[in-house]
């Protein structure tokens, strides 16, 4: 039996690279597994040796004990790999294809994915619409920070390279693929960002920097980045963005002023989500703070796009309300200026395939805007605790080391 490691939620501030069962085609009982989906045999589906997979912003609000994930979790949802066995009905993925694995789960037959909302498939996880790996209430499916993982419903969802040695040169790149790359062009996207816009992103972290990069693909003239960290602002500005250090300045209706003459942008995108903080020196969480001010210094009848996650249920919420989603937005704002909010995960396949072919063109250089940095499996838990420190990095685990550095 082929032997299986990968980093494994272990309590609130800890992971560990734990032995983990080997993949099979069906789903097995484990921590987080809903009742519903053990046992569930994935014929349609393959297994995948694991080239990169990648630490997201998503995976750090479990390990800092923000949700409901239980101990044994395994973590990962960002998947690029080799196939190593299909299952008796996959027709079109073969042992050897190089795949990047959407985050979303989806099983290509009911109505929202037949209307490409993968993101909320009806049939994946019990619970609710939509499903990701390795992921507290998605149904359990298991995650891919892993050496091998199982991926269901394979002919749909896999994106396959076409050329496996092109692909190797430029895997930092395509590692994006599978979450970030696609939710922050989504981000981009859903805030209406067309040729001249100017854009507010609002967080420099790897969601950030890729929706800030993506706003830039579709033709902005100025994207302006908030963020309180300086590190992360100042990757921003390596690839041509404006940036606000929120840390220092409480309005930012006054520095959009200084930097395109008028307090207020075309479109806006949260790239933070539920832990936002407030903005000044010495400011606490305050998890309504993005949405409130994307509504204030966005233009009437402008979009907003929200990629930052926002849950139903935060053990670590700094009030009732919060604890249970509940934030205090000004929605009046809102309708007064006739905002549109786009939220919800990101259809990844929606843009996968696109996004691939601007990276394979050189037109799109997300590993650079990202600061993509390479990493061993073994070295992933110093990665979650520098990455939680607000370094201005996009970790890249490695697991067998195939990747040239």
């Amino acid at each position: 039996m082929v032997e299986n490691r990968g980093v494994v939620y272990v309590g609130a501030g800890k992971v560990e690279v734990q032995d983990i069962r080997y993949p099979d085609l069906v789903l097995q009982d484990g921590p987080g597994v809903n009742p519903l989906n053990v046992g569930r045999k994935c014929h349609h589906g393959a297994v995948v040796k694991v080239v990169t997979t990648n630490i997201c912003g998503s995976d750090q609000h479990m390990v800092r004990g923000r949700t409901t994930a239980p101990s044994g979790l395994v973590l990962g949802h960002e998947i690029t790999g080799e196939v190593v066995e299909v299952g008796r009905d996959v027709e079109f993925i073969h042992k050897g294809d190089l795949v990047s694995v959407p985050f979303n789960i989806a099983c290509g037959r009911c109505r929202n994915c037949k209307q490409q909302d993968t993101h909320i498939c009806e049939n994946v996880n019990p619970d609710r619409p939509g499903s990701a790996y390795g992921y507290v209430d998605m149904g359990g499916w298991v995650g891919g920070q892993s050496e091998y993982v199982m991926i269901p419903y394979a002919d749909f969802q896999l994106l396959k390279f076409p050329d496996k040695d092109q692909a190797m040169e430029k895997i930092l790149d395509l590692t994006m693929l599978s979450d970030i790359f696609p939710t922050g062009y989504h981000g981009a996207i859903s805030a209406g960002v067309k040729t001249g816009s100017t854009v507010y992103v609002a967080g420099a972290g790897p969601v950030g920097l890729a929706a800030a990069h993506s706003a830039q693909l579709l033709g902005a003239s100025v994207v302006i980045v908030g963020d309180l960290i300086e590190e992360r602002l100042a990757q921003a500005r390596s690839f041509g963005c404006e940036t606000i250090n929120l840390r220092d300045h409480i309005n930012i209706g006054e520095q959009m002023e200084q930097i395109i003459g008028i307090p207020e942008v075309d479109c806006a995108i949260d790239a933070v989500g539920f832990e936002a903080s407030g903005h000044g020196e010495g400011a606490s969480e305050a998890p309504a703070t993005v949405l409130n001010t994307i509504m204030d210094i966005t233009r009437a009848g402008g979009k907003l796009g929200i990629p930052g996650l926002y849950v139903t249920g935060d053990p670590g919420g700094i009030d009732q309300d919060a604890k249970e989603g509940t934030l205090k937005i000004r929605f009046g704002l809102g309708f007064a200026k006739a905002h549109t909010f786009v939220t919800g995960q990101t259809p990844v396949m929606k843009y996968h395939r696109d996004l691939m072919r601007a990276i394979l063109s050189d037109k799109a250089q997300i590993a650079k805007a990202v600061n993509a940095t390479l990493i061993s499996l073994d070295e992933a838990p110093a990665g979650y605790e520098a990455f939680d420190g607000g370094a201005s990095k996009k970790f890249v685990i490695d697991p067998h080391g195939m990747v040239k550095a």
